[in-house]
């Protein structure tokens, strides 16, 4: 099968690595892999360059490019594929647009939404009138089929629901990294967090909450990653009175390793869709503390696989974290239950499968 899978841009984030992986097991199941970028290639183009997938970018300038969407029509017919699967929704109105420009049947598009989105209610009303112009809109958790249904008005045949997942056992095997080699002091207890540097991502709260629960207790907080609020979040870290425990890692190819370096995962999201980085830091065993937020709930049972607090409450997310390290028993049941959940239910060749079956249905009814 001759797949394209194309998506808004390929920086370093969930959805881009989610498609370099899902990917990389298409090339290795035997079928021919191309990915479009709508945007300039970012890092994850090299990730999948280095396992020889071609790789093309759009050059879109904006989000209404419509000289990219030209280009992509043309990918489309230079490419021939059998099937199309898109992420996110620029991605996926860019491909719907495309299909007609370039005649593919738009009954062999998949469309992806990977996030519960508040911010652009407007993406809702417009994937809600385009939605005719593919054949499926695939959700990553209950939370985004729900959203997608209620708010976004999509029917319910046209939405199917694929769980994410993770390669439990490459993350089992990373090492713990020396906090040393990190220039970050060893001794006290580490909350680490994970992700793109992003409003929804509530690391206003998680500052806070670090800085109340300091008072009591001395802590270490670990930010990973990069993204457009990074100035910001420097400005929230010198202003927090504890500027010297917090330490901006930036972007990280060892993040199993700093993750099992830690004592608790904090992950205080306002939306998400499933969160890539706190499916991995229940993978690998740290006790969690998370938002009642869309798909952080789809993941965690409160008191059971961590614990959840309200969305943007520091002081009841700085509680938690005092209660779960002051707790060595409750800590340790947290870390196993997580890790088990995930073990047993978020295996990623699981949900590749369940991508390939989706795919068989859609080309096996090809009609002229």
């Amino acid at each position: 099968m001759r797949i394209l899978y194309v998506i808004t841009d390929l920086k370093t984030g969930g959805v881009p690595l989610h498609l370099a992986r899902l990917a990389r097991f298409m090339q290795a199941q035997g079928h021919e892999v191309c990915v479009a970028s709508m945007g300039p290639l970012g890092p994850v183009a090299d990730i999948l360059s280095d396992t020889g997938i071609d790789v093309r970018s759009c050059e879109a300038s904006a989000a209404y490019d419509m000289l990219a969407v030209q280009s992509l029509s043309q990918i489309i017919s230079g490419a021939d594929p059998d099937l199309i699967h898109s992420f996110l929704f620029h991605a996926n109105i860019a491909c719907r647009i495309a299909c007609l420009l370039s005649g593919f049947d738009h009954r062999r598009l998949i469309c992806e939404i990977q996030t519960v989105e508040i911010e652009r209610r407007w993406h809702l009303i417009v994937d809600g009138w385009t939605q005719c112009l593919c054949r499926w809109i695939v959700g990553n958790s209950p939370s985004v089929i729900e959203h997608l249904r209620g708010a976004g008005r999509i029917e319910r045949d046209r939405l199917r629901l694929i769980w994410g997942g993770v390669d439990v056992e490459a993350l089992d095997g990373a090492v713990p990294v020396p906090l040393t080699q990190l220039q970050v002091p060893s001794g006290d207890p580490v909350i680490a967090w994970v992700g793109r540097l992003d409003p929804i991502k509530g690391l206003d709260v998680l500052i806070r909450a670090v800085a109340e629960a300091s008072k009591h207790c001395p802590l270490l907080l670990l930010i990973v990653g990069e993204g457009e609020l990074r100035s910001q979040v420097e400005d929230w870290v010198q202003g927090s009175g504890i500027a010297d425990r917090i330490h901006m890692l930036g972007r990280r190819d060892d993040v199993a390793s700093i993750l099992k370096s830690a004592d608790l995962f904090a992950f205080p999201s306002r939306t998400e869709g499933l969160p890539n980085a706190l499916l991995e830091a229940m993978a690998v065993g740290l006790p969690i503390i998370t938002t009642d937020a869309p798909g952080c709930r789809d993941l965690i049972q409160n008191e059971r696989t961590g614990i959840v607090v309200p969305v943007d409450d520091h002081h009841r997310m700085a509680e938690a974290m005092l209660r779960v390290l002051g707790d060595a028993p409750l800590k340790v049941r947290l870390s196993q239950a997580a890790r088990e959940h995930i073990w047993r239910n978020f295996r990623q060749e699981r949900s590749f499968r369940q991508y390939a079956q989706l795919y068989g249905e859609a080309t096996s009814a090809r009609q002229p």
